[in-house]
C-alpha cells in the first residue's frame, strides 16, 4: 500500500523497475523511525518497499514487512534475497500485524513500526488496477484483488447509499447528484470501466474541473476508502501497534487525506494523554485509570520540503506523525473516539 520505492541498486525489486516510485518523506521517516542493529521493525504498508529498504540499509536490523497486495509480494522476492534473513514479507493486511508478530517471530514484540496510509503509486498508474480514471481499466479498485468491486458497489447499492459513500470518504458535496446519475445510467448498462464512470461523473459537472482537479477525483478516492475498508484497517492496525511494539518503540505513520491524518491524531492525541472532549465516550473508570501509552515525537505533523515537492508532486500531501510507546498497558480501541465513520466500524 505504500507510495515507497525510487532507491538506487541493482535487481531488488519493483522500484527499481518503475523509477518514479519515490519513498515520501524518507529522510523524516527514518530519522524519526531511528534504526539500530540488532533491532526488529515492521514495515506494514510494504508496497514497492522503498521503506523497509531504508530501513535495512541504515542499520544492520530486520524487518517484518506486510501488504494485502498479493502483487506487491510477488515482486518482493529480488529484495527478500538481497538482504537474505534479515527480511520477511508477508501478505496481510496491517490489521493484522498482531497475528503476523505471532506467526513470524514468535510474539516477541519489536522496535518500530512504519505505515504509509493509502493507494500506491504502482497501483495508480496500472490501469488494470481500476483505481485511477486517467486511462481506461476494469473498475475494480480492490487492493486485495478479491471481494467487492467497485463495479460490483456500483451495480447493486441504491442512491442513498452511493450518496452517502461519496460524501463520507470523498467529502464531495454533489455527492446525491453523482448517485442519481450512476443509478440512471446502470439502468441502461451496468458500469464495467473506469472511464465510463469518469464520463457520467464529468457530465454532472459540465465537464468543469473541481479546484483544479478532474471531477471525479474525490468520488474515484471515496470508492476506493469504502472497497478497501481503508479507515476501519487504519483504526486496528493503529491499536495493533500499541500491542506489538515494546516500550520505547516507535511509530511512525504518513497519510495523505484528511480522513486518514484526523484518525492518526486522534488515537495519538488520546493515548499520550491529551484529554479532549472524545474522552467523554470513554467510561469514567477507563479514563482516570488509562495511563498514557505514547508519547508524541512531533506535536505538529511533518510536510514534504520544497525540494522533495519539485522531485515527487504526489507527495504534496502528506503528513508524518510519530511517537514514542511507554510502559503503560494497552487501551481499549473505540471507533467513535478515533472518528472512524459508521460505514468502516
Amino acid at each position: 500500500m505504500t507510495r515507497g520505492g525510487g532507491a538506487e541498486g541493482a535487481s531488488l525489486g519493483p522500484a527499481d523497475k518503475h523509477p518514479r516510485h519515490i519513498p515520501v518523506l524518507i529522510s523524516e521517516v527514518l530519522e524519526a523511525l531511528a534504526p539500530k542493529s540488532r533491532e526488529t521493525y515492521i514495515d506494514g504498508t510494504f508496497g514497492a518497499g522503498g521503506y523497509t529498504r531504508a530501513i535495512l540499509e541504515a542499520a544492520d536490523c530486520s524487518v517484518l514487512a506486510l501488504d494485502r497486495d498479493p502483487n506487491a509480494i510477488r515482486d518482493a522476492a529480488p529484495l527478500v534475497a538481497h538482504f537474505g534473513g534479515r527480511l520477511k514479507v508477508v501478505e496481510a493486511p496491517f490489521s493484522q500485524m498482531g497475528d503476523a508478530v505471532q506467526a513470524e517471530l514468535q510474539g516477541q514484540q519489536v522496535d518500530g513500526v512504519v505505515l504509509d496510509i493509502g493507494v500506491s503509486s504502482m497501483q495508480l498508474d496500472d490501469a488494470e488496477r481500476g483505481f485511477s480514471f486517467q486511462a481506461d481499466g476494469p473498475l475494480d479498485m480492490r487492493m486485495s484483488s478479491s471481494g467487492m468491486s467497485a463495479a460490483d458497489f456500483l451495480n447493486t447499492a441504491d442512491d442513498e447509499e452511493i450518496a452517502n459513500v461519496i460524501y463520507t470518504f470523498g467529502e464531495e458535496h454533489r455527492s446525491r447528484a453523482i448517485a442519481r446519475a450512476i443509478v440512471k445510467r446502470r439502468t441502461e448498462t451496468p458500469f464495467m470501466r473506469t472511464l465510463e464512470l469518469a464520463d457520467v461523473i464529468s457530465r454532472v459537472f459540465h465537464g468543469r474541473k473541481v479546484d483544479g482537479r478532474h471531477p471525479a477525483t474525490r468520488t474515484f478516492q471515496a470508492l476506493r476508502i469504502f472497497i478497501n475498508d481503508e479507515l476501519g484497517e487504519l483504526a486496528n492496525g493503529l491499536a495493533a501497534t500499541e500491542r506489538i511494539l515494546k516500550p520505547g518503540g516507535r511509530l511512525v505513520v504518513v497519510s495523505f487525506h484528511s480522513l486518514e491524518d484526523r484518525i492518526v491524531k486522534k488515537f495519538l492525541t488520546e493515548r499520550s494523554g491529551k484529554v479532549t472532549g472524545s474522552s467523554r465516550h470513554l467510561p469514567p473508570e477507563s479514563i482516570k485509570s488509562a495511563e498514557p501509552s505514547f508519547r508524541l515525537i512531533n506535536s505538529r505533523p511533518l510536510t514534504p520540503s520544497k525540494g522533495e515537492l519539485e522531485v515527487n508532486p504526489r507527495s504534496r500531501s502528506a503528513r508524518l506523525r510519530a511517537a514514542v510507546r511507554t510502559n503503560a498497558a494497552a487501551w481499549p480501541l473505540n471507533f467513535e473516539i478515533m472518528g472512524v465513520p459508521r460505514h468502516q466500524r
